[in-house]
């Protein structure tokens, strides 16, 4: 074991440097699980709003949207002999492609 005093690394602020070298033992200590705890909090409230963002992008995706059916689709109406019909409908590579969903309601 040295006894020569660690180097602190290049990221650390000389202020917080020069404020840990006047630290006892024993509340070097506590601030290193502070740290841990902080660090930890702090990375889990990055993964929650990350998941947050990527529920905002795929809000509006219907819960009865089909498996084979991709989340960019949209629902479009399509009139077939004087009745209408709601479609999916998204655009794969060059062609645009379609599948049925239900009838429209005639209130609507």
């Amino acid at each position: 074991m040295s006894y020569a005093s660690p180097s602190p690394p290049e990221t650390l602020p000389d202020d917080a440097v020069e404020t840990l070298d006047t630290y006892s033992p024993d509340l070097l200590r506590d601030v290193t699980q502070y740290a841990e705890k902080l660090a930890e909090h702090r990375e889990r409230e990055a993964r929650l709003e990350e998941q947050d963002e990527q529920n905002d992008r795929t809000q509006g995706r219907s819960e009865e949207l089909p498996d084979d059916v991709p989340s960019k689709a949209t629902i479009t109406i399509k009139e077939i002999n004087d009745n209408r019909y709601y479609y999916w409908q998204w655009r794969d590579g060059e062609k645009i492609r379609s599948k049925y969903k239900s009838p429209v309601n005639r209130d609507e």
